[in-house]
């Protein structure tokens, strides 16, 4: 683990163990289960298991600490609650204070997940929609907290919060003792600050890695700088780690317990997305499958190691998962856009539309493109979108129609074959 900073931290693990005793009701935090994955282990050359928490009852790990949080908060008097959030810790928050007997107001931003809001209502939270983003959600909540006066239950920086998020550090390790390094993803740094403050303290040799999206990174400059860095803008599909900014608390945290962060894309997440449904049979959010997109990036290194990303959500909005599949079957030439010239005569469309057909890919879509500036008088383009089996199938395909005289264009890959 990395260096400490001088001061002493605001969490330690007996605060994490009474965070366990208080989640004690399975109907509200269940023990998710390990799954072994032969497939990611044969990827990256280690011994792969998923730790499923995106089977939680919320669809996500949120609830431990809220629940944390929230019963303490109750036994000292409290009944009136209101949290920010773009969806998770919104449920969260939600199921804690109704099994609590108390009330809730979650403010959302304006794009949240239709899925996640539905839900939080569901949990027994009345649901604002403020803000563009989570920073101005997280503002009105922290305003309306002070003039309500009312308990104000925060994403992450909270060391109830913490500590309740770090129960998963304490199921991990009894999950697999042996494991060399676990994969946390990082949003506000709440749940890597738990599991990591869990786990050096249980078995210190264990590699912590976070992992951030690169439209929301915040961690790296943050440590570099020595203070909390927020964004003013995050641009990420893994809406459940964009807060664009971590605390105080979990900076130091991090800076005490996690030994190295990296970053993804969202073509690596998405990529991450659909592999788990195709290999693992499991549907994950953006945020947990950056666990997965760390784990099989270049720069990560567990070659031989046995190794645990954590899927920390399964909250999935059902038009967001069809953006990442068509994105993730595009990057793979499964989904391929074709821009074809032709002469433009009869019976054209049906000619090629017959080669494709005869090499087994299905057409999804075809336009006749004729206002286009570079064609001559009497030519114009085929656009054709066509489901195909991948990168060689691809090449066949268009290998034929070049064979045919036609001139083609793989539009996903913006290269001309001549």
């Amino acid at each position: 683990m990395s260096e400490s900073r001088e001061d002493e931290p605001l969490i330690r693990y007996t605060d994490v163990e009474q965070a366990a005793e208080q989640l004690t009701d399975e109907t509200v935090v269940k023990r998710t289960p390990v799954e072994r994955s032969t497939s990611l282990g044969e990827l990256v050359d280690a011994e792969v298991y998923l730790k499923m928490e995106h089977l939680q009852w919320t669809g996500s790990f949120k609830t431990r600490g809220a629940y944390n949080k929230i019963s303490r908060a109750v036994d000292a008097g409290a009944d009136e609650f209101v949290a920010a959030s773009a969806g998770n810790h919104a449920q969260g928050v939600a199921l804690a204070a109704t099994r609590c007997g108390a009330n809730s107001t979650i403010v959302m931003p304006k794009h949240a997940p239709q899925a996640k809001i539905d839900a939080t209502r569901g949990y027994g939270a009345t649901v604002e929609l403020v803000g563009q983003n989570f920073q101005e959600a997280m503002e009105y909540a922290q305003s309306y907290a002070a003039e309500q006066d009312v308990e104000f239950v925060h994403a992450y920086d909270d060391p109830h919060i913490v500590a309740g998020q770090g129960t998963l550090g304490i199921e991990m390790y009894e999950d697999c003792p042996d494991v060399d390094t676990v994969i946390v993803p990082i949003g506000g740094g709440g749940l890597i600050s738990g599991i990591a403050t869990a786990l050096s303290h249980l078995s210190p040799e264990i590699r912590v890695v976070g992992v951030q999206a690169e439209g929301a990174a915040t961690v790296h400059e943050s440590l570099n700088k020595g203070l909390p860095v927020t964004l003013d803008e995050v641009d990420t599909i893994a809406d459940g780690i964009a807060t664009g900014g971590i605390s105080e608390l979990t900076l130091n945290l991090i800076e005490r317990h996690v030994d190295e962060v990296v970053t993804v894309t969202d073509s690596q997440i998405a990529n991450a997305i659909l592999l788990l449904l195709e290999r693992a049979k499991q549907v994950v959010e953006g945020a947990a499958a950056a666990s997965v997109a760390a784990l099989l990036s270049e720069d990560l290194n567990v070659h031989g190691e046995t190794v645990m990303p954590l899927l920390c959500g399964g909250n999935l909005d059902m038009t967001m998962l069809q953006t990442i599949l068509i994105h993730a079957l595009t990057e793979r030439g499964q989904i391929l856009r074709l821009r074809v010239k032709i002469n433009d005569m009869p019976g054209k469309m049906n000619a090629i539309s017959g080669i494709i057909a005869e090499h087994g890919a299905n057409i999804q879509t075809v336009r006749h493109d004729r206002a286009v500036e570079e064609l001559e008088v009497g030519e114009a383009y085929l656009v054709f979108q066509i489901e195909t089996s991948g990168a060689e199938h691809v090449a066949s395909i268009i290998q034929a129609l070049e064979s045919e005289g036609y001139s083609v264009e793989d539009v996903n890959q913006n290269k001309t074959n001549s």
